[in-house]
């Protein structure tokens, strides 16, 4: 695979936000949207954004709020679901586009799944990558126990402050860990992590990544029915926080969807088998 090439960077000014966002691809193409999750930013599509663009594509790639140079709000209901949701639908009018093309992986998934739920008008489609329906993650963990003690670390983040001096510490040493811990050996190289490093370390970074699992205790309606905007699932069998069953049960209120898995691949899939992330992702979003 060749090397990805170096997008734009711009700072984007929205009505409650300013995000800042890697682009490119040709200006007159279908406006299509990057949602990174947790703990990254725009960066952790780099192996997508080219492979996207050349095929037509015009591939914008935020820093969702709270992370890296995009604004941190201290307010925790300005990282509630729909709060967030809406930058992704305010970026798209930004850019004159009444309907979006989504990609999402990690919390950015789960924004992809609330906005085609929610706002399936301006979804055109969109495609998940190893991340739940936020409603469909909370009943399923109930009945299943071991998948809720895979996500107890939410629990752990509701705590002020002390899980950003925790993850702060001995140069983001808990970060840095997940990553290779929860990875395939290699994934990801040094200079992968001193970009990371770079951007956990703008203020008030630690703490808007952190809001957004805090936010989760916020009440937010649970809308019924299915999600009728065309979806692609890909899901790395791999992934030591989800489980494979979150697909299956996310499939299962999609009426026009498919889940295509990566049986090698864990949380990162979209890092380690890239070409393959590449060619399903080209394939849907040019359909």
């Amino acid at each position: 695979m060749k090397p990805p090439t170096s997008p734009d960077l711009s700072l984007v000014r929205l009505p409650e936000a300013v995000l800042h966002v890697a682009s490119a691809g040709p200006d007159d193409g279908p406006l299509t949207i990057l949602l990174h999750g947790f703990p990254e930013f725009w960066f952790g599509w780099r192996h997508q954004i080219s492979a996207l663009a050349e095929a037509g594509l015009r591939v914008l790639a935020p820093d969702q709020r709270g992370y890296n140079l995009s604004s941190k709000p201290s307010d925790l209901a300005a990282y509630h679901l729909d709060r967030v949701a809406d930058d992704v639908l305010a970026l798209a009018d930004h850019h004159g586009a009444a309907r979006v093309r989504l990609v999402g992986h990690d919390w950015g998934g789960i924004v992809g799944w609330w906005l085609a739920t929610r706002s399936p008008e301006r979804v055109e489609r969109l495609a998940v990558l190893n991340a739940p329906h936020p409603d469909i993650l909370a009943a399923y963990a109930r009945r299943h126990p071991v998948q809720a003690l895979r996500v107890g670390y939410f629990a752990a983040f509701q705590v002020p402050r002390l899980p950003e001096a925790g993850l702060r510490a001995a140069g983001f040493l808990a970060l840095r860990q997940a990553l290779h811990l929860t990875s395939r050996p290699g994934t990801f190289a040094a200079e992968d992590i001193a970009r990371y490093r770079e951007a956990w370390s703008q203020p008030g970074a630690l703490e808007g990544m952190l809001n957004w699992y805090r936010a989760v205790r916020l009440k937010r309606r649970t809308l019924a029915g299915p999600i009728t905007v065309p979806t692609l699932i890909l899901w790395g069998r791999k992934d030591v926080a989800l489980s494979p069953g979150l697909a299956a049960a996310c499939l299962a209120r999609c009426e026009d969807g498919r889940i295509e898995w990566l049986p090698e691949a864990t949380h990162w899939l979209h890092h380690e088998e890239p070409e393959r992330v590449n060619t399903a992702l080209t394939a849907f979003l040019r359909a």
